[in-house]
Order: structure tokens, then C-alpha cells, then sequence
């Protein structure tokens, strides 16, 4: 018998699904039998006059249509604390990968004009590190460049137009013991890398690596590129990378010049970022302003060398401090006119402001269409209701006449609503926080099971699906379930109250 039904589909696969529906048809009868109890539970505990709970229970479940209402409720609050879980986590998890390479704040420092007058990065760093609330900063050096290398693609990316864009990275210079202690630079050179190689020795970044040979030529620095800036090169330790850099043209006010350097390449780093470790290559500062300056990598660096472009800070308590320090810092350094107006500091969160913003839309967004998933579900309870009042006009009318108040009448409706949504409130919150908590091992399984991949890490760099479950908003779902179904619900028994015993005997 052939063991492939159509193309790329077997019996094992198809076996695998049919296990997970099985699961899936087990657990619902355990939600059902939990939801049974619970009925039973709270049908003796909350507080009602006895009628009121023996008829509303009687018709709660003499009448199977009552719950689909609880399962819409069930599915609407578990659905909706689910995923604002994962996009919480999400966001929570962008909001660490950020601080992490950007660190706390941000001192940009444009280029000068005249081009004779550098900023001095050593005096910005020493007023910086002054402060109390400064725990570590460090000095950067970033511009544009274009990568490639003998026997590589490089040039032909730039006639792909989906691959273009790999050719050309940005260069970032950077100090490594202050680095280590202001951002994750130090992180991201010991993680395991998904498509490259580690540096040789992670205290000594740019130290040659063992596969450099250094009588090919003139002494050659050292660059470490992101991970998947590694692979898509398809380099290896030890090889050698041409970096073209513009620079301004000193014969032409607005011309510009291309300056090309060959590099060895000391290793990988993988950091939490997909966007950088796409387009970030690592060198020693003093390095990368040597080459901008034209001195070659064992000359003393010129005097009017650009040498940084902006200052990265980490505070010892962000949430507390970040406002005051960057505008008490920012004073300070403008008052001793080691930077004028043209430069900002800024929080991580203002410079990254509008990806964060995107994030936080997205899962406010998500919230509201789950939210008309749960409105839809009180609207079935109101259906529901209503029906139920129709087809039981008799009732009410001989419960009238033995002298049932309409109190009552609105009590007995409204408490089937009330039973709807804390059955269906509570077993959802349940199994949607078990849900958000377990996601990731459930996205594992059901992967191995269909054989499809339906979480890349590789896209987000993420270890596992981020999920962060909040008490407080766990609480507002269930607590707007609740009042959203009782408004449905008091309609109906809102009429229910109103019918009167002698027209609802005689209609019937």
C-alpha cells in the first residue's frame, strides 16, 4: 500500500492529527465535566432565595441551548487572555532585545561642521560616568558601508532586488571592555550561534583568530559580523572581507569619496535581533576612525579624526532615573560646550519609539476584535434568553398568579445570565492562562506532530514563544465578561418582569 496520501502528506502525519483530535475532543469533555461541577459547586454556595436557584438551574440545564452560550464565553475570554498573553510577551521581549543593544539612553552626536572640530568623546564619557545614577557608557562610532570579498556574492546582490540589501551593513565601532559592561555585546558574542562561528576567545573579541595568517600582507583589524550577516556571505573564520566606506571628498564641497579596506573576519555574534545581526559588523573604534581617515591600522590616529557618533548610558535604575538623567545630563554636557543643541539624548524607548508604538497598536487592535468574539457571545446569551422567555410565558404567568413578585421573574432570568457568564468566565480564564502558559510546549508538539513549523525562531530569535500572563488584565476580562453578559441578559428579563399573569395565561 503506498504510505503517501497526495503530495508530501503520509499516514504518520494523518495519524499524528488524529491523535491530537482525539486530545483535543478529551479535553473538551474534561472542560464540560469541570464546567457540570462547578454548576453543582456554586448552584449550593451563592447567595439567592431558593426559588430563584431551583428554577434557574432547572432551566439552565433542561434546555442544551443555554450552552452555547457558556462555550462562546468559554472560548471568547480564553481566546482573548491567550493571545493578549503572547503579544504581551512579545512586546516584553522586543522591549528587552532593544535595551539590551541600545542600552538605557542615547547621546547622539551628528557629524560637525567644520569637519575640524570632533566631538571629544573621552571628556563626554568622563562628565557621563560622573554621575551617581550612571552605571556603565561607552562610546560609538557607526557609518555606512559595503560588503564583499574575493569569490563572493556580494556583487551580485545588487542585481537582486530581494538580496540587495545584504551587501550593504553598517559598521559600528565600539570599545570592548566598555561595551561589555554598557550594552549585551558580551551576551551575544557567547551565544550559541544558529549559522556562524564564535570568536576564538570572547574576552579578546578582535584579537586575530587562529586561522589568520599574518604573513599574508600588511597586519589586517579584525571585524565580527551578526549571524545571519555570517551566513548569507557564507564566510568562515579567518577570511578575508572588503569593506568600502564614503567619506567626504576634500576637493569637491559636496562630492564624496569611496575608501576600501581589507578585514579578517575574528567570528559571529547572535543577538536577540534579527534586524541586526542582518546588518551590524562589529570593529574596534579607533580602528574604524583610522579607516574613515585614511591612516593605515598601526598609525596614530589623526588629530581631526572623527572618532564617535553617539554615547550609549546604563543607568543603575531606568524606571526611576531615565527622565531626569537625560535632561540633567544633557544640560550639563551644554554648559561646559562639549555638545551644542544639534545633539539629543534620548530614553531607548523614544529612539526606538516607533516600532514599540507599532507593537503596543497591534495587541490593543487584537484586543478589540477578540473583545466582538466575547460581544458576540453575549449576544447569543441574549438570544438565548429571549427565546426562553417566549417559549415560557406559561411559566411565568402561574408563578405570577400563586404570587411570584416580578422581582423574582427578573431574579430568574437574570441569574441564568449570571450562571452563563461565571461558568463560562471562570473555565475560560483557566484554560486560557494554562493555554499562554503552555504555549510554547503545544507549538512544539503540534510541529512535530503535522510536520510543519508554525513558530520560525529563526525570524524572531526568539529561544521560545514569549508569554506573560498579568494578573490585572486576566481580571478585567473576566470581570467585562461578567458585566457584558448581564447587560445582555437583563433585557430579556427585563420583559420577562413586565409580562402580566392574566395576558400571559390567556395567550396561552
Amino acid at each position: 500500500m503506498n504510505s503517501v496520501l497526495g503530495e508530501g502528506m503520509s499516514w504518520g502525519v494523518v495519524l499524528q492529527f488524529a491523535l491530537a483530535l482525539s486530545g483535543f475532543a478529551i479535553f473538551a469533555l474534561l472542560v464540560v465535566f469541570v464546567a457540570y461541577l462547578l454548576m453543582r459547586l456554586l448552584f449550593l454556595a451563592v447567595p439567592a432565595p431558593a426559588v430563584v436557584r431551583f428554577l434557574s438551574w432547572r432551566y439552565l440545564i433542561h434546555r442544551p441551548t443555554n450552552l452555547i452560550g457558556v462555550v462562546g464565553i468559554f472560548l471568547g475570554t480564553g481566546a482573548l487572555i491567550m493571545i493578549l498573553s503572547i503579544m504581551t510577551g512579545f512586546l516584553e521581549e522586543t522591549r528587552r532585545s532593544m535595551r539590551g543593544s541600545l542600552s538605557d539612553l542615547i547621546l547622539a552626536l551628528p557629524g560637525t561642521e567644520p569637519p575640524s572640530r570632533p566631538w571629544d568623546a573621552e571628556k563626554i564619557l568622563e562628565v557621563v560616568r560622573a554621575d551617581p545614577r550612571v552605571e556603565a557608557a561607552s562610546a560609538h562610532l557607526t557609518w555606512p558601508c559595503f560588503l564583499t570579498r574575493e569569490g563572493g556574492n556580494s556583487l551580485m546582490m545588487l542585481s537582486d532586488p530581494q538580496r540587495s540589501q545584504y551587501a550593504f551593513v553598517q559598521l559600528a565601532g565600539i570599545d570592548e571592555n566598555d561595551e561589555k559592561s554598557s550594552t549585551s555585546f558580551h551576551q551575544s558574542l557567547i551565544a550559541p550561534p544558529n549559522y556562524g562561528e564564535s570568536v576564538s576567545d570572547p574576552t579578546r573579541p578582535f584579537a586575530p583568530p587562529p586561522e589568520y595568517d599574518p604573513s599574508m600582507g600588511i597586519p589586517r583589524a579584525s571585524v565580527i559580523l551578526g549571524d545571519q550577516l555570517y551566513n548569507v556571505h557564507r564566510l568562515s573564520r579567518g577570511d578575508f572581507v572588503t569593506l568600502i566606506i564614503p567619506v567626504r571628498d576634500p576637493e569637491s564641497e559636496y562630492g564624496f569619496a569611496a575608501k576600501e579596506r581589507e578585514f579578517v573576519v575574528a567570528g559571529s555574534f547572535r543577538s536577540s535581533e534579527n534586524e541586526m545581526d542582518l546588518e551590524r559588523v562589529y570593529i574596534e573604534r579607533g580602528q574604524l576612525a583610522r579607516f574613515m581617515a585614511g591612516a593605515n591600522e598601526e598609525d596614530p590616529l589623526p588629530k581631526n579624526a572623527m572618532n564617535v557618533s553617539q554615547i550609549l548610558i546604563k543607568l543603575r535604575d531606568y524606571e526611576r532615573d531615565s527622565k531626569a538623567v537625560a535632561a540633567e545630563l544633557g544640560d550639563t554636557l551644554r554648559s561646559r560646550r562639549l555638545i551644542d543643541r544639534s545633539c539629543e539624548l534620548k530614553t531607548w524607548e523614544e529612539f526606538r519609539g516607533s516600532l514599540l508604538g507599532a507593537i503596543e497598536n497591534e495587541r490593543v487592535l487584537l484586543g478589540i476584535m477578540l473583545s466582538l468574539v466575547l460581544l458576540v457571545a453575549c449576544f447569543t446569551v441574549f438570544a438565548i434568553l429571549s427565546m426562553m422567555v417566549s417559549e415560557k410565558r406559561r411559566d411565568i404567568g402561574i408563578l405570577t398568579a400563586l404570587g411570584a413578585t416580578p422581582q423574582l421573574s427578573l431574579m430568574v432570568f437574570l441569574a441564568i445570565g449570571f450562571w452563563d457568564a461565571l461558568i463560562g468566565a471562570v473555565l475560560g480564564a483557566s484554560t486560557g492562562v494554562v493555554l499562554a502558559l503552555t504555549i510554547d510546549d503545544i507549538e512544539r508538539w503540534l510541529s512535530n506532530a503535522l510536520g510543519v513549523q508554525i513558530f520560525n525562531r529563526n525570524v524572531y530569535i526568539f529561544d521560545s514563544i514569549p508569554s506573560v500572563v498579568t494578573p490585572i488584565a486576566v481580571a478585567a476580562i473576566v470581570l467585562g465578561a461578567f458585566v457584558c453578559t448581564l447587560i445582555f441578559a437583563a433585557i430579556p428579563a427585563w420583559r420577562a418582569a413586565r409580562l402580566e399573569p392574566v395576558d400571559a395565561l390567556r395567550n396561552e
